[in-house]
């Protein structure tokens, strides 16, 4: 097969559709009542117990509500962040807090302001400005594609290739039009890893082509395996050039009402950045900051999440099995199952609320229409966010459902 080939199959969306999928799913479940006491597996909100500090930080910074923050994050918070950045992974070279970090109000909104500023930033492209996604997709990279004015372009992460797109087929031509590649690893939805050797490959033909590589981080900490997945900073080497990550508290420390995250690599795109942000973004209480720096300097809330999510598909292992195509993911906390043979993504959602009382998502409502099909089609997602109990009844109910 030559390089393109695949990737050609992979083609822009002609409209996007600009509606969450939650709002479709409220639609399609609306006016239906549940079968038996309601479980949402639905969002992906950590419902873990937030860490015992949150609340006494909170409580000795509240004097600093009384001020502006800083758009660029104050100096401990970006240092707590360098210095987790500089454990967590193996880079080349130190992270720099002053040119190297910004505060985000949690990573959705940067990664969908990033593409607004990469579309200035980069310049003139060889054809029609394009911001590549995979696909399956989290919904903020279409809005920011769209409302950069680029074609959003989704690339299939199929069972067939590992749920991964197939970064390798790109061809020269797309990359020459490319503003900015989106990219997440663990997945979402399916919790696929991209290796090492994989995200320097991307990097190096994002760079020849001038187009920004943005990564979406956020499951980087939920890893089911012995090691943790590498981050795109580690693969970019001695230089961020190109390459912006992106993280947050969400996950990984099961505070998503926090809103509390962080992009970080290329100093020149992070200066416009945060020139676009002094005007636009929103700014991070200085309170939040707080928690985050204790967040990064403590691992042992951490460790217990993933021991939680472990011990979650440890249940999905035992009660699912090998049905609707179930895999233990390499990270992330979705269950991503076929229900081909239970009448597919949305006839499934349907009878699992009707009778069961479990909310799930349609596959298809988080992927792109491509000329090839949409690759979510025939599939839904199923959350692991809540307690032992509550996930090990949702599961059996699911599968006595789907039989």
């Amino acid at each position: 097969m030559q390089r393109g080939d695949r990737a050609e199959r992979a083609v822009p969306a002609a409209k996007l559709a600009g509606r969450s999928p939650f709002v479709r799913l409220n639609e399609l479940l609306q006016g239906v009542a549940p079968g038996m006491p309601p479980i949402s597996m639905a969002v992906g909100e950590p419902r873990h117990p937030i860490p015992s500090f949150v609340g006494p930080v909170l409580q000795q910074n509240l004097a600093t509500f009384g001020r502006y923050p800083m758009t660029r994050g104050t100096e401990r918070f970006r240092a707590a962040v360098a210095a987790w950045l500089d454990r967590r992974y193996q880079l080349a070279k130190p992270v720099d807090p002053n040119t190297e970090i910004l505060v985000l109000n949690g990573s959705r909104e940067g990664l969908f302001l990033a593409a607004l500023v990469a579309r200035r930033y980069v310049g003139a492209r060889a054809g029609t400005p394009a911001v590549l996604m995979p696909n399956p997709f989290y919904q903020a990279y279409t809005a920011g594609a769209d409302f950069a004015d680029c074609e959003p372009i989704a690339l299939p992460a199929t069972r067939e290739n590992g749920f991964l797109p197939d970064y390798d087929a790109l061809p020269e031509a797309m990359l020459a039009r490319t503003v900015a590649i989106y990219l997440c690893s663990p997945g979402n939805p399916q919790g696929a890893v991209l290796s090492r050797d994989a995200l320097k490959r991307l990097i190096a033909r994002a760079r020849e082509h001038g187009a920004l590589v943005l990564a979406d981080e956020c499951y980087s900490e939920i890893w089911l395996g012995q090691t943790p997945p590498p981050g795109a900073l580690e693969a970019a080497g001695k230089s961020f050039d190109n390459v912006i990550t992106f993280n947050s508290l969400s996950k990984r420390s099961s505070l998503p009402g926090l809103r509390l995250g962080f992009c970080a690599g290329d100093p020149r795109f992070l200066k416009a950045f945060l020139d676009f942000r002094n005007l636009a973004a929103p700014q991070v209480p200085e309170p939040l900051q707080e928690v985050g720096v204790t967040a990064y300097g403590d691992e042992l809330h951490v460790e217990e999440n993933r021991r939680l999510y472990s011990a979650k598909f440890d249940l999905a292992d035992r009660i699912l099995g090998d049905r609707y195509g179930y895999r233990r993911p390499d990270g992330g906390f979705f269950l991503w199952l076929d229900t081909a043979k239970a009448g597919g993504d949305v006839t499934a959602t349907q009878k699992l609320w009707r009778e069961a009382g479990v909310r799930v998502v349609p596959g298809s409502y988080l992927a792109l229409d491509t000329k090839d099909g949409n690759p979510g089609a025939g599939y839904i997602r199923a959350a692991l966010v809540d307690d032992l109990n509550t996930t090990e009844t949702a599961l059996r109910r699911l599968h006595e459902c789907l039989g």
